[in-house]
């Protein structure tokens, strides 16, 4: 069973911003509770708190993660990843890079296609899907709006490597749509690279 700190990274992480009313109704534990763990988590230099306001009145006290808090959840070998395609475009250069995001490509459509078979409905192949990216540390879970299915990432375990050649998230995007088919619409809503809090894709029928 998780901690409650570790519980409370979760939430931030999943969930953004939260006040420690917000956080304390979701632990089901007191405010008072709640900030006493924020407080331990931000001398540790996990989160940090910032003021927002809401319309009239004071403004309140929301938490977030830092730099450090989003490394609790991981990127895989960051560091050595990140050298590793340094090296490769600097012996092969762009085009011997490229090679090797397609190669990824290939293995991961060839474990995807086997998670997806027998799978007709589109609501199942998005299931299927975001339970292979959970299970890959992605984080990955899926929502409904009206007749879309919202695809959210709430971590991206490739980060470094991703942020050193864009091509695997041009790749994923790709496969994404590959994998759910030509009766299905894949558009990418929020990109961590780009500014924002996570990565998600909105999925529906195709026109």
């Amino acid at each position: 069973m998780h901690s409650t700190p570790e519980r409370i990274l979760h939430l931030l992480k999943t969930n953004g911003p939260q006040t420690a009313e917000m956080l304390g109704d979701a632990l089901s534990m007191t405010s008072m509770g709640a900030r006493r763990h924020l407080h331990a988590l931000g001398k540790a230099g996990r989160i940090e708190s910032f003021d927002k306001s809401e319309g009239v009145g004071r403004p309140r006290q929301f938490w977030r993660l830092t730099p450090e808090g989003h490394m609790r959840f991981g990127d895989a070998h960051a560091e050595l990843t990140t050298k590793m395609i340094g090296d490769v475009r600097r012996l092969f250069g762009e085009e011997g890079l490229s090679k090797l995001v397609a190669e990824r490509e290939r293995d991961m459509r060839l474990t995807y296609e086997k998670a997806l078979q027998g799978k007709a409905q589109l609501s199942e192949r998005v299931e299927a899907l975001a339970a292979i990216r959970a299970a890959e540390g992605y984080m990955a879970r899926v929502e409904r709006d009206g007749e879309d299915f919202i695809l959210i990432e709430d971590h991206c375990p490739i980060c470094a490597a991703a942020a050193a050649c864009q091509g695997f998230c041009r790749s994923e995007l790709a496969l994404f749509q590959m994998m759910l088919g030509e009766g299905a619409r894949v558009a990418r809503e929020e990109y961590l690279l780009d500014g924002g809090r996570r990565c998600t894709y909105r999925i529906g029928k195709a026109e």
